[in-house]
């Protein structure tokens, strides 16, 4: 993982993306290729990333 930061719109957290809770997407993404970045504050979500390989 990078040294990125995230924002959290709901709670205003500033949350580095090491520290996000991982959890997998909602809907029609493959859990196994992508995941959805969460603030650990609130459980807002920040980012959904790809995590598969080629």
């Amino acid at each position: 993982m990078t040294d990125e930061t995230l924002p959290c719109e709901a709670c205003g957290e500033t949350v580095p993306r090491d520290a996000a809770t991982r959890r997998e997407t909602m809907g029609s993404l493959d859990p196994t290729k992508w995941q959805t970045l969460c603030c650990p504050t609130c459980g807002a979500r920040l980012k959904t990333v790809f995590v598969g390989g080629e």
